[in-house]
């Protein structure tokens, strides 16, 4: 069963859980995402399990790949390329136990089938640091999963709980949800100026500047809300009832990198089409409007 507690608490201090599962998002630094719980998910830094998801080979080289073994430091690359729509996404949950702790695998979807929740179990079980979500891994797509684990989730019925086993044990997972596949892609500066001359592109549009609220006043663009990403704890949580899922949304920082981190995560939380103002403002400025102050 789904619970509204169990959908990636935004302040909880273990979500670098899913980071093994969103390797593709980009951690700048530690000290500027001391509160950006959820984004720190994708920080594995404290648990040594790999990763359950692939990263994807084409990755900007600005900072090394998170998905070593070993989850080092909490720097991160991403995927350079963007999603298009039109394939299957699903909400997945999941409980995780050691290769050898079969036998307790087989008591707990025998106690699922009798009527516990997946997520109840998940908190005093797993081992995965998913755990303190109730086990929710989020919306995730094929190719972001290792192939066992993917065959399991895309091969279920919607509720139905199985098991697969991975190298990282034993799975039991439940699909809660599916939806068409958002889209994220990369929007140049000169294309964005182009929208930005169209009187109806902000009421249609809604638009995220995720700077810090220093760096907004030496620089902005008109119509971009300020998000800043070290309040992120304070923003995040109810993030869906501020903007809307379901209109286009274009995220702009000063050089497209913490931004990039939003937009992959705004995938995460529903957003169908999103847009990542390619090099940020900065890239503005000297591209297209250099009224704009640089910094």
């Amino acid at each position: 069963m789904l619970r509204g507690s169990h959908l990636l608490p935004i302040t909880s201090p273990t979500l670098s859980s899913l980071q093994s599962l969103f390797p593709t998002l980009t951690l700048l630094s530690s000290r500027r995402l001391s509160t950006f719980a959820s984004l720190q998910t994708f920080l594995p830094n404290t648990h040594k399990l790999d990763s359950l998801l692939h990263l994807h080979s084409r990755t900007l080289k600005r900072v090394p790949p998170p998905m070593a073994s070993r989850f080092p430091c909490p720097k991160a690359s991403f995927s350079g390329g963007s999603s298009s729509g039109g394939e299957r996404e699903i909400l997945v949950q999941h409980l995780l136990v050691k290769e050898d702790d079969l036998k307790l695998l087989l008591e707990l979807q025998r106690r699922i089938s009798q009527g516990e929740d997946i997520s109840d179990l998940a908190v005093e079980y797993s081992i995965c640091p998913s755990k303190q979500e109730g086990g929710m891994l989020g919306w995730v797509r094929k190719g972001q999963m290792v192939p066992e684990f993917e065959e399991a989730a895309f091969g279920t019925p919607l509720n139905r709980v199985v098991r697969c086993k991975t190298k990282f044990g034993w799975h039991l997972l439940q699909v809660l949800s599916e939806r068409e596949e958002s889209s994220l892609e990369e929007i140049q500066p000169d294309d964005f100026h182009i929208k930005m001359q169209d009187p109806n592109f902000l009421e249609e549009a809604q638009l995220i500047d995720v700077r810090e609220p220093e760096e907004v006043s030496q620089a902005s663009l008109p119509g971009f809300q300020v998000f800043p990403l070290r309040q992120f704890g304070s923003w995040g949580p109810d993030i869906t009832s501020k903007i809307d899922p379901q209109k286009d949304t274009y995220v702009m920082c000063h050089h497209g990198m913490r931004s990039l981190q939003v937009a992959k995560w705004l995938q995460t939380q529903g957003f169908r089409r999103i847009f990542n103002l390619s090099g940020g403002i900065h890239a503005y400025a000297t591209k297209v409007d250099p009224s704009i102050p640089t910094y």
